[in-house]
C-alpha cells in the first residue's frame, strides 16, 4: 500500500543536511569534554551547532543549552518559577504553570508578560499568537522554521524547541536565553553545558540539529511554506465541500501555513484516524489518548468547542515535501469514508 505522511506536527522527516551532518558526526570517537585532539574535535561540533542553531533563531550573542528535547527545555526554563499560562499550551508546559490566562479570540491575553509563558504557535490548530515584548518564556516548537521569528526581536527572555519538529532528528532540544542569565540547572553532575544541563554531549543529534536549523530557516525565506499553505486551503474547500457540518478550528486566525484542524461532529477523531491509516494516510486525532484513555482535547475545549465536536477533530498536518496529489487523495478517502459511515 502507498503511504502519505500527513502527520508533520507530530515529527517530520530526517533532512538530508541533517542526516550528513549526523553521519559525519558519528566517526568522530571524542568525548566532548575531554582536552585531547578527539575530545576537541567532538567539542568543536558541538560549537558548531550551537552556532548554527543560534543564528538560525536569530539569537546571535545568546547562551544555547542543549538539552535532550523540549520538554526537558521547558523544565529546564520554568521549574519553580510559577509563570501564568493558558489552557492551550503544550502538556511539556501546562504541567510547570498557573493556567489562568484567558483567550479571546483563540488567542490568549497577557497581561503582565514578564509572568507569563506564551506558545509561539499552537501543535493542534496552527494558530499564530501574538507574543508580548518581554514574555518569561516561549514554546517556539511548533513554529520555528514555519512562520517568521527572530528571538533578538521578540523581546522574549527565553524559547525553546525541539529538533524533531524541523527536519533534525528525535531527541535533542535547546533553551536559548540572554548570555549570562543565571539558570538553575535541574540535572547535576559534571557541569557541561555552562553548568546548565549536565551529562555528556549527544554529539550525533546535536550535530543533526544544527543542520536541520539552518536549512529550515533557508526555506522559510525562499517562502516555500507559501505552497504548502495553498495546499492547505485546497485541501479545506474540499473538505468544506463534501461536508457542510464540518467545524475548522481557527479558520479565520493567523496560522501555521501546514495545519488544519477540522471536526466533523458525530464521528470520532480516533475513528477517524484509524480509518484513515487503513486508507494509507497517517494523520492524528484533536484529541489525545493516555492510558488507554480517551479523553477531550483540552486546547480544544478552551477554544470553546463542545465535548461532541472536540472530540470528532482531526489534525492533518502538511510538510514542505507533500504534493497537490497527496492533499486531494486523502480528501477522496476521507469523503469515501464519510459516505460509508452515513451508509451504514
Amino acid at each position: 500500500m502507498r503511504r502519505t505522511y500527513l502527520d508533520h506536527n507530530a515529527t517530520t522527516p530526517l533532512r538530508a543536511e541533517a542526516r550528513a551532518a549526523m553521519i559525519a558526526a558519528m566517526d568522530v570517537v571524542g568525548n566532548p569534554s575531554s582536552v585531547h585532539a578527539e575530545g576537541r574535535a567532538a567539542k568543536a561540533i558541538v560549537e558548531k551547532a550551537r552556532l548554527q542553531l543560534a543564528e538560525a533563531v536569530g539569537a546571535s550573542g545568546a547562551d544555547v543549552v542543549f538539552t535532550s528535547g523540549a520538554t526537558e527545555a521547558a523544565a529546564l526554563a520554568l521549574a519553580g518559577r510559577g509563570l501564568k499560562g493558558a489552557m492551550i499550551e503544550h502538556d511539556a508546559v501546562h504541567a510547570w504553570i498557573d493556567p489562568v490566562l484567558r483567550l479571546h479570540d483563540g488567542l490568549a491575553v497577557v497581561d503582565d508578560p514578564a509572568v507569563a509563558t506564551l506558545q509561539l504557535a499552537n501543535s493542534e490548530t496552527g494558530v499564530v499568537q501574538d507574543l508580548p515584548a518581554g514574555l518569561a518564556v516561549s514554546d517556539i516548537t511548533q513554529g520555528f522554521g514555519k512562520v517568521p521569528f527572530a528571538f533578538a526581536w521578540s523581546g522574549v527572555q527565553m524559547v525553546f524547541l525541539s529538533a524533531h519538529k524541523f527536519g533534525g532528528p528525535k531527541g535533542v532540544g535547546a533553551l536559548i536565553f540572554p548570555a549570562g542569565t543565571d539558570v538553575a540547572a535541574q540535572i547535576k553532575g559534571g557541569g557541561q553545558e555552562m553548568g546548565r544541563r549536565s551529562g555528556t554531549e549527544n554529539v550525533i543529534a546535536i550535530a543533526g540539529m544544527g543542520a536541520a536549523a539552518m536549512a529550515a530557516q533557508a526555506d522559510l525565506a525562499a517562502g516555500r511554506w507559501e505552497r504548502v499553505a495553498q495546499l492547505r486551503n485546497i485541501l479545506e474547500k474540499a473538505i468544506e465541500t463534501a461536508e457542510k457540518n464540518t467545524i475548522f478550528v481557527g479558520k479565520d486566525a493567523n496560522r501555521l501555513p501546514n495545519t488544519s484542524c477540522f471536526a466533523t461532529p458525530g464521528w470520532k477523531g480516533e475513528t477517524q484516524v484509524m480509518a484513515m491509516d487503513l486508507a494509507g494516510f497517517a494523520v492524528s486525532a484533536g484529541s489525545a489518548c493516555s492510558s488507554g484513555k480517551v479523553k477531550t482535547s483540552r486546547v480544544l475545549g478552551a477554544l470553546g468547542l463542545d465535548n461532541d465536536a472536540a472530540a470528532s477533530a482531526l489534525r492533518v498536518s502538511l510538510g514542505i515535501e507533500t504534493t497537490e496529489d497527496e492533499v486531494m487523495r486523502f480528501v477522496q478517502a476521507w469523503t469515501q469514508k464519510r459516505a460509508r459511515l452515513r451508509a451504514a
